[in-house]
This record gives C-alpha cells, sequence and structure tokens, in this order.
C-alpha cells in the first residue's frame, strides 16, 4: 500500500470527547452544534461558502490505528467489506460529514448535524449542491435502517480499545 500525506486545514470542534456513545452518522446529531476553524491563512477560501445551506466536512479519524477490511456495522448483525460501511477502521482514516452550515465568521464556521470526534483535523470543506449530490436513482445496497433508526443509534466499544483507538492524539 502507498502512503500519503496531506495538510489539515483546520481542526473541528464538537462536544464528543470519547467514540463510545457518539452518534454514528449526522442523522443522529441533527441538532448537535460544531464549530469548524480553519487555518487563518486560508480565510479568503471561504469566501461565498456562506450561501450554501449544507457543506462536506472531510477530515481525519485521528484517534483510529486499527485497520478492517471487514466489519460488523453498527446497523447490522452481519460482517461486510469496510468499503461497504462506514465504519471509521478503514484503510484511509478519512471521515466525511454533511453538516447544515449556520454561520461563517472569518476563518470560523458554525455547523449543525456534528457528528465526528472534538479535535478532528480538517482535510477539506466542498459545498454541498443538491442538484450534483443527491442522484434520484440511488440504492443503499445492504442497508435497510431508517433514517430514523440511523438517527437514534449511537456507537458502542466495537471499534474503540487498545487496537482501534491511540492512547493520545
Amino acid at each position: 500500500m502507498k502512503h500519503y500525506t496531506t495538510d489539515y486545514i483546520g481542526i473541528i470542534k464538537t462536544p464528543f470527547t470519547e467514540l463510545q456513545g457518539m452518534p454514528i452518522q449526522p442523522a443522529g446529531a441533527r441538532e448537535v452544534l460544531g464549530e469548524v476553524i480553519v487555518h487563518p491563512e486560508l480565510t479568503e477560501g471561504l469566501r461565498d461558502l456562506d450561501g450554501f445551506s449544507h457543506i462536506y466536512l472531510i477530515y481525519h479519524l485521528h484517534k483510529v490505528v486499527d485497520t478492517r477490511l471487514t466489519v460488523i456495522p453498527f446497523m447490522d448483525k452481519t460482517p461486510h467489506g469496510v468499503f461497504a460501511t462506514r465504519s471509521p477502521v478503514r484503510p484511509s482514516r478519512l471521515g466525511l460529514s454533511i453538516v447544515e452550515l449556520l454561520k461563517v465568521e472569518e476563518n470560523r464556521l458554525t455547523v449543525r448535524g456534528a457528528d465526528m470526534l472534538d479535535g478532528s483535523p480538517l482535510i477539506d470543506i466542498k459545498p454541498y449542491i443538491a442538484a450534483f449530490d443527491c442522484p434520484a436513482n440511488a440504492s443503499s445496497g445492504w442497508m435497510t435502517a431508517t433514517r430514523g433508526e440511523v438517527g437514534n443509534k449511537r456507537s458502542d466499544d466495537r471499534f474503540v480499545g487498545k487496537k482501534a483507538l491511540r492512547e493520545k492524539p
């Protein structure tokens, strides 16, 4: 496997300091506010972002150290290939969330729907554009859970532990 590095463009602040008990998707964090702090020298890149209702946050799953190619995801009891899930124990350690953008103030964004761990390093921000990002004929593979079921689910210890979590960031 080839390795790559990337620069972080900022940090994500949320109320979640422990992986256990967190929402597993933004649908479970509908009212959770977070703050995205972009490095000050990149502030100009946020120009015109305030016209979008939602944004993608791409971030580093900085506490995960374990990699598994087969996992039992939170919403199922059957093993699946990690790339057919949103499990955090992925080879790339990348997280992706669509959050509601509430406010842009200089290099700080206030968002709603924050389902990531506090202190997650931010890799990129992209605007969510429904006309491009919401295909009409999309299917969800093995996932049969409803938005409400996913919204009520919280993480357990299946991806937490000495193998799955660094002791310090």
